[in-house]
């Protein structure tokens, strides 16, 4: 092979030199492709730990709002997560709702938000009203976010319905970062053992 490339140089010169110049465009190309990637993501990293740093707020801080700033929060907090179309309905007349929008794949999603003291309980009759809402939105996911916990009944009905139910301490980890979807893979989890029960009783008095 190396005797004929010599004997045909001036004719495989032009070939070679093609396909060396191919060779050297095409990794350029993917080494400027791999580098805007990684620039991107970093980027994009970079601007959710912003928006993370910038909606944070305590759950003290929560504690302390109105009905309605705690809406405003939930709403901010969709928007953080890439949901769109998000807007507050909460109001005399919500038909069981309180923040509807979509999310980043598509769904349509429909929040019904309690802020309650720690030491209250959400009832079953609370997520009905809230399976209602969905019906009414035609939503494809209904979530109930509240600053207490749920009862042993309402938190059964939530997961026999498909509810995603946020309770304060799923609250706590959206609050820091965790996205709004992949609370789904903890729900109806998190409010804790006999333990974690207990502290809990000790903490809010009840």
């Amino acid at each position: 092979m190396l005797v004929l490339l010599v004997v045909f140089w001036s004719v495989a010169r032009s070939y070679v030199t093609g396909a060396v110049l191919l060779g050297g465009a095409a990794a350029a190309g993917w080494w400027l492709w791999r580098t805007d990637r990684l620039v991107r993501g970093r980027d994009r990293l970079w601007r959710q730990e912003e928006a993370v740093k910038a909606g944070h707020r305590t759950l003290a801080e929560v504690d302390a709002m109105t009905g309605t700033e705690f809406e405003d929060l939930v709403a901010s907090l969709c928007r953080r997560d890439g949901c769109t179309d998000v807007r507050r309905v909460g109001g005399a007349n919500d038909n069981g709702a309180d923040v509807v929008g979509r999310l980043p794949d598509g769904r349509s999603v429909v929040i019904q938000c309690k802020r309650y003291a720690p030491i209250s309980t959400i009832a079953s009759r609370e997520l009905r009203d809230l399976l209602g809402a969905k019906v009414h939105f035609g939503a494809d996911l209904a979530v109930f976010v509240t600053t207490t916990r749920f009862s042993r009944p309402s938190e059964k009905f939530a997961l026999q319905h498909g509810i995603l139910a946020v309770h304060r301490d799923h609250l706590g980890l959206w609050n820091n970062g965790a996205s709004l979807l992949s609370l789904g893979e903890v729900n109806g989890q998190g409010q804790g053992d006999s333990r974690h029960r207990a502290h809990w009783k000790q903490a809010y008095g009840k």
